[in-house]
């Protein structure tokens, strides 16, 4: 019996009593002392795992924060409360939501908060760690976090960023799976509730297991009459194995692990398998039909929204509309991500917001080096040919209308040049570069162990962890840096109002009683973006730019002209009057929607006044605008000497 297989057994024993001290103290295994970490959720394969550290993973939290290495849960958390308590005018930390077991779902505010509440600010949001495995996406909001906070005062444009810009950054949504890949050899993907990934009716009753107890689950290659792999004689090494057809090897090639329900797979359905990427109201397909003629999607959930770690992204963005960009990070391809999903970018969205997307990808590449940069369903879906749906790009532009990537960090040790001179660029020469600049430690060299059902096998093959699904630690702060790069030049362009002036006309005069004047106060957005996207405005997520008008006055009195300006509900309107004498001062409070300031433009309201007697009248002028924050109140004087 192997280690692992003896270890569930004990553990199975131990289930009732384990599970109640967990729900009596709500000790995640994470933290506790035992060697064993247990996945919570009923399912029909085992829940406990031997706790492994990984020589990648940072599991104590240093002075200063590194990048040499990855970073547990618990040790990126310690960074944020230090943040917070150390940078208190910049920094709030709060719990945004709960995962499936309960794991609470942290978040970041930053601004200065001296110059005004996040909400009336523009603002930024970056998510890592959707999917559990995919942990370079928390490496890179925890480098922008450090980046971002450790620049104020010193960075002059850092300094101008949170002055005038809220960032909310979440560094792992899904905090179930993320400690389940830190702490035990599981490489899963998705969150940790149980799911039937084969269609046999079964839930989870597959996992891989780390059969060699190296703390690793590789692949097992085994002699077998039925072989569908050769070594690759090109491979003097003997590593590489290549797949030659049914029956025409001297190998098979699995995962690390048993067929636990006996249908010739191993390994094939393991902890989880939902997908948080696949949860999002916009375009979601179930999971099956009845017709078995229409669109499906894997992964999906049992409804829009039915994972409390998508609802805790959706509420908040929707509570929270002042947010423009978006990146909510996976891995690898590597590729600047964007939506549509479904369709191809000139067949659903707007032509000037397209334009700003494709400048984006642009920039994307020019920092990160990316090959690919465009929409999901064309650019990363060969063509059109898997459309995705419930995708979080999607949601992003056609139900929020923002600036919304779903990027992917880590290019999975592809080879970018033919190292070996034999014209391809295959996995030989990912073996030279993993050889020469990785110190080998992607590949992992084959050895035998004896497996409880095919006797002697052998274990090895490329880190599933630290090589397929994440850069190896030695290079993550590369991934995570060039990424984060690319969100802070996305924040660049975020929009930026200030006051230009007022210009007052007069247009006509009533025999020395009264005057008619047009007045236009202008605003400027100094910024790059519109103060709305076009798609926003369809689907109603964002409102007009409005101006507030409060006027004072030391003249008789005064009307506005032409319905120039509304009232606001509730507001008696007394036909446009103010009768009051000269002496007093009165307040009359009007507003103006003005639609959308383009980005490097101007933007205008103009109404028409008639001012009765001498004496100054004051338009108290503030702009309120849903993506572009606001404009405090200024004060503009028209002063009437008839």
């Amino acid at each position: 019996m192997s280690m692992q297989r003896a270890v569930n057994v004990i553990i199975m024993l131990c289930l009732p009593m384990l599970a109640a001290a967990q729900d009596a103290g709500r000790i995640f295994p994470e933290s506790d002392t035992s060697k064993i970490y247990t996945v919570g959720g009923d399912r029909h394969g085992v829940s406990f795992f031997r706790k492994v550290k990984h020589e990648h993973v940072n599991y104590d939290t240093a002075s200063a924060v590194s990048f040499d290495k990855f970073h547990s849960a618990e040790v990126i958390y310690s960074y944020m409360r230090r943040y917070a308590k150390e940078y208190p005018d910049l920094v709030e930390l709060y719990e945004i939501g709960r995962s499936y077991e309960g794991r609470p779902i942290y978040q970041m505010t930053l601004t200065n908060k001296k110059t005004g509440k996040a909400t009336d600010k523009p603002a930024a949001f970056f998510e890592g760690n959707r999917h559990s495995g995919e942990v370079t996406s928390s490496e890179s909001v925890l480098w922008l976090m450090n980046h971002l906070i450790s620049g104020y005062g010193w960075d002059a444009e850092i300094t101008k960023i949170l002055d005038k810009d809220a960032i909310y950054l979440r560094p792992i949504n899904n905090p179930d799976g993320h400690n389940l890949y830190m702490n035990t050899a599981q490489s899963n993907r998705s969150t940790v509730r149980p799911y039937d990934q084969d269609g046999d009716g079964l839930l989870d009753e597959d996992s891989p297991e780390d059969i060699d107890g190296d703390g690793r689950i590789l692949r097992m290659r085994y002699k077998d009459p039925k072989g569908d792999y050769v070594i690759d004689p090109r491979d003097a090494s003997g590593r590489v194995m290549k797949f030659v057809g049914a029956g025409k090897g001297d190998y098979k090639v699995v995962a690390e692990g048993i067929d636990h329900d006996g249908d010739g797979r191993v390994g094939e359905d393991g902890i989880g398998g939902l997908d948080l990427h696949r949860n999002y109201p916009e375009n979601w397909r179930p999971i099956a039909e009845s017709t078995g003629r229409g669109w499906t999607q894997g992964g999906a959930g049992e409804y829009p929204l039915s994972e409390s770690e998508t609802r805790a992204v959706f509420s908040f963005l929707l509570t929270n509309p002042n947010i423009y960009v978006v990146n909510s990070m996976d891995t690898s391809v590597p590729m600047h991500l964007r939506p549509p999903s479904t369709s191809k970018s000139e067949d659903r969205m707007y032509p000037e917001d397209l334009k700003w997307y494709e400048r984006f990808d642009a920039i994307g590449k020019s920092i990160t080096g990316y090959e690919k940069a465009g929409d999901v369903y064309y650019d990363y879906s060969n063509g059109g040919s898997q459309p995705l749906f419930g995708h979080g790009p999607d949601f992003g532009y056609f139900y929020y209308g923002a600036i919304w990537y779903g990027d992917e960090l880590w290019d999975n040790g592809r080879p970018k040049e033919d190292l070996n001179g034999d014209g391809e660029k295959d996995e030989l020469d990912q073996l030279i570069w993993d050889d020469t600049e990785n110190d080998g430690k992607g590949f992992i060299e084959w050895k035998e162990t004896v497996h409880p059902t095919y006797g002697k096998v052998e274990t090895g093959g490329w880190d599933p962890k630290f090589f397929r699904q994440n850069a190896p630690s030695k290079f993550v702060e590369k991934w995570a840096k060039n990424e984060a790069l690319f969100n802070l030049e996305m924040i660049k362009h975020l929009p930026e109002l200030e006051w230009k002036g007022l210009d007052v006309k007069k247009i006509k005069s009533y025999k020395g009683d009264s005057v008619d004047y047009r007045v236009k106060i202008t605003y400027r957005n100094v910024g790059k973006l519109p103060t709305a996207l076009k798609q926003a405005d369809l689907v109603k997520i964002v409102k007009p730019d409005r101006f507030n008008i409060e006027f004072t006055d030391t003249v008789p009195r005064y009307k506005v002209l032409d319905s120039t300006l509304n009232y606001p509900r509730g507001q008696r309107n007394f036909g446009g009057f103010a009768p009051v004498v000269a002496t007093e001062t009165v307040r009359r409070r009007f507003y103006k929607e003005v639609g959308y300031a383009q980005g490097e433009s101007d933007n205008s309201l103009e109404f028409k006044v008639r001012v009765y007697g001498k004496g100054s009248l004051g338009v108290k002028a503030a702009l309120s605008t849903t993506r572009a924050g606001i404009l405090p109140e200024k004060v503009f004087i028209i002063q009437s000497d008839e």
